[in-house]
């Protein structure tokens, strides 16, 4: 299993995002970090790990990393959906052929993709299987994306929302539901019609909440908002690994997938972006009716616990699902630093000081 993980880059005197992340990777290895369609984002990619405490180690060194490198430049570093404090004027996009003609065909959509999120892959045995997978966890993201939850703020104001990076990015043309799929070659084909339809310029731009990969049998998990805490990623990735152990079961037994109809799944995303941790989840699949956050959680937990005893995770990853539900979203979190202070200042150095608390 791998992480990728965005970051935004925060002026340390006005808490502003800043457009350096290139001063960043200059410090850093090219295999490791890169950069994004803003200037003002930097990404880390895991070496592919074996288990939750190897994965807990190199993310930990890679914002170790980061964090020399931002300090070098006197920056700070945000690992978060949004960040309050946003200039627009003292921001660019990434200078590249492909990043140029993004800002042209989408305008707004680009201009305003000021967000970062954590992309979560997992090891499958080949592309038909993950094309598989994929159909049959949709029912539990909502719960996965209401854990990450860390962008209530969007241009200096309170959104409502615990993810407003989610409504954000799922504006894009190819964002959401991959709809019904059967094999790794009907994927291939709607992937070269949407390129064909010239909406979207190439294979990288299916941004689909979970996809396999184009060139590796693994399965990307695509939702999350980028968390400041990282004992979060370690949740979602170890919950998101187990769900995709358990469904490759299910597909090895013959077990029929559970169908909900797409909008039912958006109503339950849309609902986990509303309320992160801090209300009601759709309890998908059993009913359409909402339960309370942490019941979902806890719900979710239960159903994986085979899986998580299989590759003994079940210990860390419940101890962290029980922490992430008495501690709350960071999206609450954020809120209460506000509401304490009435200064988003105070709200960019919180996440700024919880993305590089030592794991």
């Amino acid at each position: 299993m791998g992480v990728e993980e965005e970051f935004h880059v925060v002026d340390l005197a006005t808490r502003e995002l800043v457009a350096e992340a290139p001063q960043l990777l200059a410090h850093l290895p090219v295999e490791s970090f890169g950069g994004e369609l803003h200037r003002s984002v930097v990404e880390s990619k895991s070496a592919v790990c074996g288990g939750l405490d190897e994965l807990r180690g190199e993310l930990a060194r890679l914002r170790s990393q980061l964090a020399s490198a931002a300090e070098a430049e006197g920056l700070g570093l945000a690992a978060a959906g949004t960040v309050p404090l946003v200039d627009p004027l003292r921001l660019a996009v990434t200078p590249s052929t492909r990043y140029a003609r993004m800002l042209d065909d989408y305008q707004l959509l680009a201009r305003e993709q000021l967000i970062c999120g954590v992309q979560v892959h997992v090891q499958l045995s080949d592309r038909d299987l993950a094309v598989a997978v994929a159909q049959r966890v949709s029912p539990f993201l909502p719960c996965l994306l209401a854990l990450s939850a860390s962008s209530p703020f969007w241009f200096g104001e309170d959104s409502g929302y615990a993810s407003a990076r989610s409504l954000v990015w799922q504006r894009w043309p190819t964002a959401g539901l991959s709809g019904e799929i059967s094999s790794a070659a009907e994927h291939d084909a709607l992937v070269a019609d949407l390129v064909a339809s010239e909406v979207i310029s190439d294979p990288g731009m299916i941004y689909f909440d979970v996809r396999p990969s184009a060139h590796v049998p693994t399965l990307e998990l695509r939702i999350m908002d980028a968390c400041p805490n990282l004992d979060d990623v370690m949740l979602i990735a170890g919950l998101f690994r187990a769900l995709v152990r358990r469904e490759r079961h299910s597909v090895a037994m013959g077990v029929a997938p559970v169908r909900i109809a797409a909008p039912l799944l958006r109503a339950a995303m849309w609902r986990a972006a509303r309320s992160g941790m801090e209300g009601r989840l759709l309890d998908l699949p059993q009913s359409p009716r909402p339960i309370p956050a942490g019941d979902s959680v806890r719900g979710l937990l239960g159903g994986l616990r085979t899986w998580l005893e299989e590759s003994r995770d079940w210990h860390q990853v419940s101890a962290l699902a029980e922490d992430a539900i008495a501690r709350g979203s960071s999206a609450a979190q954020q809120r209460n630093v506000y509401q304490r202070s009435g200064r988003l200042v105070d709200v960019v150095d919180h996440l700024v000081d919880r993305t590089l608390i030592p794991a």
